[in-house]
């Protein structure tokens, strides 16, 4: 078979490359993609391999280039997609690229150390010329207020005492008059208001007065750019004990104090000046801004290409950290595993690197021998990675192993369709992933972090198979959004005359005249004049249980044959005998068996046979398989001559379970006997050998030692596990027969829910639509419908279709891969540029 149904076949190379083509030589495999080198130093640590300086180097660079990242996106400048791939730098110019980076970190950094000192300076001047505006309006509240007090001081006798309070008695002067009273001025965030009150009327002790007014509009903070809301203060004191203690709390509550002078000319001569100094400084604020944006502007352009250069060498000297030097210390010595069909790719591109570079010392490539089991490599393309995605989450497939992906092409959406059948919802499946397939270049362009989306997307051939495959499903239930189509009209016919339909609500056809049915199967699916029946559900009930069960059978059969290519590959041909034939012996005794009484039932059993071949006749195939699996002989039912479906059936199920049941001690006890003898006649021969040796040494006087009863490979250990690993083997398989039969039953159930849903849905929302005739009801309708398209698609489209696809899922690794798929490789991970690139650049973007 070729590379579609097994993986690629593997071969380890040594590689030997001239020092000075080495980096030429990786940065054309990176390019390729087809080479999973070995780490040749694992027992080195990260700091004493050999190019750890010229790592850091581009670990520096590429630290430079996120930083020049986040500034662009902090002023929302897009990124421009020239869709180029340059190639890896060579390493002279790698230093152009450090230099060209290194300026323009120190350019940027530079504008935005200017940039940020200039907005405290302007934050400090917004602050101080709100205290400017706001102190005149307190000052002039003030004098008012003192203005009163002092006219009403005669007649108020208490006044004097207030006053001696908060000043003392020194304070107090003839009129009233504050004689030495000082104040502080500043700005505190809002939130931080209470509780500065609370604490200067403590430490204070009653003994200041604070003054508060709001700044309307937020200020912005310079170092986080988000708004902030403040208010202004003014603490009146008298003495420099207390000025000293309002300076304290001021500082531990990260409060900013400006001067205000006493006097109101002093006063709108500063606030003069501080709205000057502010419209100079807003003016050198855009010109700074305008020169930030243009070396933003100026690194958005080649950022991208920056950002691939330093991936690439940093993935390249990497890299050489895992190839060792050889003794002269002129070539660099790696080991890599790569597929068999492209060594002469890889050749080429090591001969342009190394032409690239000039160099006169060619590059050799050797095959290695090795008893290690190699990568396991699946060529897929953007139709098949949806479906090598599915297989490879059960495991990745053992080294050359069959591949289960092109077969579940095929039989994961047909499964899926046979749970999901209906023309109207695979209708909808298949457009929307028609839109996905016909737009995937553009849509792929747009990067998004929406997980579901991009799930969509990754399986949008996945959803357009199972679209499709349902419309054929529903096309044979005959079945759209719970309707049935009437393409070939129905081949049952009503003879009743109009008196008796219009009278009885319920009137039963008799398949056996040929008045009523034609006799003939229907061209294609159902007929839809099972749509009106009452007894759909029985009839529906026991097509698609049979129907569940028959395609069941055939999918484990095909399992179990696809593991006989399996054996014949790897020359395993006692596993032919002792698994291979006894397995497929097993189900098709059994099970197939069982397969072909549903046909011989539906064949021989009609409407219009008399007795015994009447369907009153028909025996239950579930009650003649258990009677048969337990010897017992079934009942004879009334006016039926024999319960058997055709002559000598019980001497043919009693040979049929006797001979299942032989195979089972075959599974479980032949494998393990003729490798135990194996290993024994081996061990024989080893003894005949070294009994040769010592007899013909014996006049020399050497001594020879018997060979160890292990020496043949297998000890008794071995032994054991093998007997109970086969064990284990024979039990899972001969009950999981049982058990996956049955579990295909979810076949039949999820298409009656799915039918049902969908049937109970029309009948509760939309029928509720036509309810009105005139145009009220039209308006009406389009609410209905709305309605019942939300439902359709949310519940019948999205909801069931995710339970199909996981119970689909289950059908494939549990009941169709297990039986020949063993899934214990691991991937094929090559040096690919492109690997690298497109999940740092995801990650840089998010």
């Amino acid at each position: 078979m070729g590379s579609l149904f097994r993986s690629e076949e593997m071969v380890l190379c040594q590689l030997f490359l001239p020092s000075e083509a080495v980096y030429s030589c990786l940065s054309e495999l990176g390019e390729l993609g087809l080479v999973q080198f070995r780490d040749l130093n694992p027992d080195m640590n990260v700091y004493q391999r050999k190019f750890v300086s010229d790592v850091r180097r581009c670990h520096e660079m590429g630290r430079k280039l996120m930083y020049l990242r986040k500034e662009i996106n902090k002023d929302g400048i897009p990124v421009m997609d020239t869709g180029e791939n340059p190639e890896a730098p060579q390493p002279r110019g790698m230093i152009d690229l450090e230099a060209i980076l290194e300026e323009l970190e120190n350019d940027l950094r530079e504008v935005n150390n200017n940039a940020e000192d200039l907005k405290h300076i302007f934050l400090e001047l917004t602050e101080l010329k709100h205290i400017l505006k706001k102190t005149e309006v307190i000052f002039n509240e003030v004098n008012q207020q003192m203005g009163i007090a002092v006219a009403s001081q005669t007649a108020d006798p208490s006044w004097e005492d207030e006053q001696v309070t908060l000043l003392g008695k020194e304070g107090l002067r003839t009129g009233g008059r504050v004689r030495s009273l000082g104040f502080v001025a500043g700005v505190i965030l809002r939130e931080k208001v209470p509780k500065f009150e609370t604490m200067l009327w403590r430490v204070c002790r009653g003994n200041v007065f604070l003054r508060l007014a709001e700044i309307e509009t937020p200020l912005e903070d310079p170092l986080t750019r988000n708004p902030v809301h403040k208010s202004i203060f003014i603490i009146f004191f008298q003495g420099d004990q207390l000025k000293t203690r309002i300076h304290k709390i001021c500082e531990g509550f990260r409060a900013t104090l400006y001067p205000c002078p006493e006097t109101p000319s002093q006063r709108r001569e500063m606030a003069m000046k501080v709205t000057t100094r502010i419209e100079d400084l807003n003016t050198i604020l855009g010109k700074t801004q305008k020169r930030r944006h243009r070396v933003l502007v100026a690194a958005t352009k080649n950022i991208k290409n920056w950002f691939i250069k330093v991936i690439k060498m940093k993935a390249i000297y990497h890299t050489m950290n895992s190839f060792n030097f050889d003794v002269t210390q002129k070539c660099l010595i790696a080991e890599c595993w790569v597929p068999l069909h492209d060594i002469k790719i890889i050749q080429s591109a090591l001969h342009r690197g190394i032409k690239r570079r000039g160099s006169y010392v060619s590059h050799i490539l050797n095959k290695i021998n090795t008893s290690e089991d190699p990568p396991t490599y699946n060529r897929t393309n953007k139709f098949t990675s949806g479906f090598q995605n599915l297989v490879d989450a059960y495991g990745i497939a053992s080294y050359r192993e069959i591949n289960p992906t092109p077969f579940t092409i095929i039989s994961f959406p047909f499964l899926f369709a046979v749970m999901f059948g209906d023309l109207g919802h695979g209708c909808l499946m298949v457009l929307f992933a028609a839109f996905l397939v016909l737009r995937e270049k553009s849509l792929a362009a747009k990067k998004t972090d929406n997980e579901v989306w991009n799930i969509f997307f990754a399986g949008r051939y996945i959803i357009l198979l199972m679209g499709l495959f349902s419309m054929y499903t529903g096309f044979i239930y005959n079945d759209i959004f719970s309707k049935s189509i009437n393409l070939f009209g129905s081949y049952w016919h009503i003879n009743y005359n109009q008196s008796t339909v219009m009278v009885n609500k319920c009137l039963q056809l008799n398949p056996s005249l040929s008045s009523n049915y034609d006799q003939v199967p229907y061209p294609v699916g159902l007929d839809p004049v099972w749509q009106l029946a009452l007894n759909k559900i029985v009839f529906l009930n026991a097509y698609k249980m049979k129907i569940s069960i028959i395609i069941g059978v055939l999918h484990m059969l095909s399992g179990v044959c696809l593991s006989l290519y399996n054996y014949i590959y790897f020359k395993d041909r006692l596993s032919i005998y002792c698994d291979f034939i006894p397995q497929v012996i097993f189900l098709t005794f059994l099970f197939l068996y069982m397969v072909l009484l549903m046909f011989i039932k539906w064949i021989s059993y009609g409407p219009q046979n008399d007795f015994p071949h009447s369907p009153a006749c028909a025996p239950s195939i579930l009650i003649t398989f258990i009677n048969m699996v337990l010897f017992k002989e079934a009942d004879e039912l009334k006016n039926c001559n024999t319960i058997y479906m055709f002559a000598g059936q019980g001497a043919v199920q009693k040979i049929l379970v006797i001979v299942a049941l032989l195979c089972v001690p075959i599974m479980l006890l032949a494998k393990p006997i003729c490798i135990m003898r194996q290993q024994k006649d081996k061990y024989a021969q080893l003894a005949n050998v070294h009994a040769t040796t010592e007899n013909g040494d014996a006049g020399a006087g050497r001594v020879v030692q018997q060979p160890s009863p292990s020496a043949g490979g297998h000890d008794e250990n071995e032994i054991g596990e093998l007997f109970i690993h086969q064990g284990i083997h024979t039990i899972e398989f001969v009950l999981g027969s049982i058990s996956h039969t049955a579990s295909y039953l979810r076949l039949w159930a999820l298409s009656l829910a799915h039918a049902q849903l969908s049937e109970v849905l029309w009948s509760m929302v939309m029928t509720k639509g036509l309810i009105l005739n005139s145009w009220i009801g039209g308006v009406w309708l389009c609410f209905v419908f709305g309605f019942w398209a939300i439902l359709t698609v949310g519940i019948l489209v999205l909801m069931e279709g995710l339970s199909a696809f996981l119970h689909t899922l289950r059908l494939h690794w549990v009941e169709f891969q297990s039986k020949f798929y063993k899934g214990l490789g691991y991937a094929f991970t090559p040096f690919s540029f492109e690997l690298i690139i497109n999940p740092a650049w995801n990650e840089v973007e998010e």
